[in-house]
């Protein structure tokens, strides 16, 4: 998960012996040549105080930090970066691996590491690895290399746990999908909870069977919403019937809507098909929308719909769509904000966060 040249002098005319040439008017220093005492006195501060707003530094009012920055822009003040990262051992570049990037899901992530990245002096490369272990692997590279300062995985826990061993000692911290035994810094929701919730929704309108469309279980998250699916039925007496549960290796909308189409298809025992359909992300959840609706059932009249994370098409969609909200923005700036932590202080103990959920009521359920 993402910136002039001078004009060529033409050939000089022939002069007569009695013309005296003009004298040239001298060249106007280039923005770029200006130096950071210039920029500090435009600014109306110390050096050291332009010195720290460029390299990020935390100890500078907002309102210094602005006027400094004002002051860069206008003057057209640019760090020799090449220089200050020889002296320093800084990339002042951050890496966010994603595993999908065609997933609108993680776009307000990414985001949210951006804005707190750029705020602190950063630029951030983003990495699609399709959940691929050595596109990882070359990514953590980078680090090993110093190419990059830190980084900020997003991928399956499954791979950050492969990679543990080899990558601890690096800086980087997990978002999304994370194992807190790993000792890295993460940030998430309780998927278990969240899924509880969707289910319980469900089963407050009265309904009782009730299917579950989920992505692959390689992910710590899908195994974490079966879980909290199979529980909720389970206190609420319910034996989950296996027939109704499906595990796809793809979160797009297609996928979705076939396997909604299938699961109606099954042979069921009179009246015994789903008559709700959790699924665990929003884009499965629309292409449920779409797959019911092919083979003739009508949402929520036939069959209720809940998705998860409250991307931007859900509140689009007809009927809109009742889902469990991650807060994604705010994700993607705490993991940023871990991540700068531990560049930071390297010895610190950042702690993991989860942040808070939110069932939202819409139309589909």
């Amino acid at each position: 998960m993402s910136k002039s040249v001078p004009k060529a002098v033409p050939a000089a005319a022939s002069l007569s012996s009695t013309v005296r040439p003009q004298p040239e008017t001298q060249p106007q220093r280039p923005a770029e040549g200006l130096s950071i005492a210039q920029v500090a006195e435009q600014a109306g501060v110390s050096v050291a105080t332009v010195s720290r707003v460029l390299n990020g530094h935390e100890n500078v009012r907002p309102a210094t930090r602005d006027k400094v920055l004002a002051a860069v822009d206008a003057s057209g003040y640019r760090v020799n970066e090449l220089a200050r990262n020889l002296r320093t051992a800084e990339s002042r570049l951050l890496l966010t691996m994603v595993p999908d990037v065609g997933n609108p899901f993680y776009a307000e992530i990414v985001r949210g590491i951006d804005s707190v990245a750029r705020q602190h002096g950063y630029f951030m490369l983003l990495c699609d690895t399709g959940a691929d272990p050595g596109r990882e692997r070359s990514y953590f590279d980078l680090l090993r290399r110093r190419r990059a300062d830190g980084a900020i995985c997003l991928d399956p826990a499954t791979i950050q746990q492969a990679l543990g061993e080899e990558s601890s000692a690096l800086p980087w911290v997990a978002c999304c999908e994370f194992d807190p035994a790993m000792g890295v810094p993460y940030v998430g929701i309780d998927n278990y909870q969240a899924a509880g919730d969707a289910v319980r929704h469900l089963l407050a309108r009265g309904h009782r069977r009730i299917g579950l469309i989920n992505s692959d279980v390689d992910y710590l998250y899908a195994r974490q919403r079966q879980q909290g699916y199979l529980d909720a039925l389970s206190e609420a007496g319910i034996t989950p019937d296996e027939r109704w549960r499906m595990n796809l290796n793809s979160l797009d909308y297609e996928a979705g809507a076939s396997a909604a189409a299938l699961l109606m298809q099954q042979p069921h025992a009179s009246n015994a098909a789903p008559s709700a359909i959790f699924a665990v992300s929003d884009t499965l959840a629309i292409g449920v929308i779409h797959g019911l609706r092919s083979v003739g059932k009508r949402v929520p009249d036939d069959v209720a719909v809940v998705g998860f994370d409250d991307i931007s098409l859900a509140a689009q969609v007809d009927p809109p769509l009742t889902t469990i909200a991650q807060p994604m923005r705010e994700l993607g700036e705490t993991a940023a904000r871990l991540l700068l932590q531990r560049l930071a202080n390297p010895l610190a103990n950042v702690p993991g966060v989860l942040l808070p959920h939110r069932l939202v009521i819409r139309g589909s359920a």
